[in-house]
């Protein structure tokens, strides 16, 4: 997904209690949280204002709650962070293919530590977001995966509800039941911390498109499994040369 990487004023998560709405502008620190009254509220509203009584400052936010989901070990020189947004098709294609390459090659062998980190161009994404957290570390790449393989159909189902509850099959299928699911998709802590933690990531790294790769620091854009291979060999060749 070659799109600059805004914070999307008005994201709505949909939630079992109602909407939450992150406002904000470009990558900077957001400024609020809204809890609107209406529980059936599944989209943000043209010019969403805040409710000041009911918004918190960004720096409020327990970004604690984000756990890294890392593959390897972190012992090895090379670390890899993917930033992928859930709805991009690009990113489900790398991940159906190259990232495959490199776990095979790289993280299974122990050259290559890897994390998964995720980016948030609108509610859908957050919303798979927060199913594939839903089941911990444990069950998170799993997840993913399948959120990745049947993206077209939930990403493409039309109206919010209709989107969340094709997640929710994706979380059934991986074990997770309604009550699990219904508590994750209504975590409204969790989905504040997300998108605060995205924003903080695309400050820190200069993050602009997806999927985006930081290895040992150093930023690229989407690679083929070649390119991968040369600069995971320069990133190794530099951290022994380091020691």
């Amino acid at each position: 997904m070659n799109r600059k990487l805004t914070l999307i004023a008005g994201v709505a998560a949909l939630v079992a209690g109602g909407a939450l709405i992150y406002t904000g502008a470009g990558t900077g620190p957001a400024t609020q949280v809204t809890l609107p009254q209406d529980p059936a509220a599944t989209e943000a509203p043209d010019n969403q204002t805040a409710d000041a009584g009911r918004a918190s400052d960004a720096d409020d936010v327990d970004t604690s709650l984000v756990v890294d989901m890392v593959l390897g070990d972190p012992a090895v020189p090379v670390t890899i962070i993917e930033f992928s947004s859930l709805t991009c098709p690009h990113c489900a294609t790398f991940n159906q293919g190259v990232y495959r390459q490199i776990m095979a090659e790289y993280v299974d062998t122990g050259q290559v530590r890897f994390i998964k980190r995720e980016v948030f161009f609108d509610a859908p994404g957050l919303w798979a977001a927060l199913v594939a957290r839903c089941g911990g570390p444990e069950r998170y790449h799993g997840i993913i995966e399948m959120i990745y393989e049947d993206q077209r159909r939930w990403a493409g189902a039309g109206d919010g509800t209709s989107v969340a509850n094709e997640l929710r099959r994706i979380g059934r299928r991986a074990g997770l039941d309604n009550d699990q699911l219904d508590a994750c998709l209504s975590d409204r802590d969790m989905a504040t911390a997300l998108m605060a933690v995205y924003q903080q990531n695309a400050e820190e790294f200069g993050i602009r498109s997806t999927p985006g790769f930081v290895i040992n620091g150093e930023l690229h854009g989407n690679m083929s499994f070649a390119e991968f291979q040369t600069a995971i060999a320069a990133a190794t060749e530099a951290a022994a040369a380091a020691q």
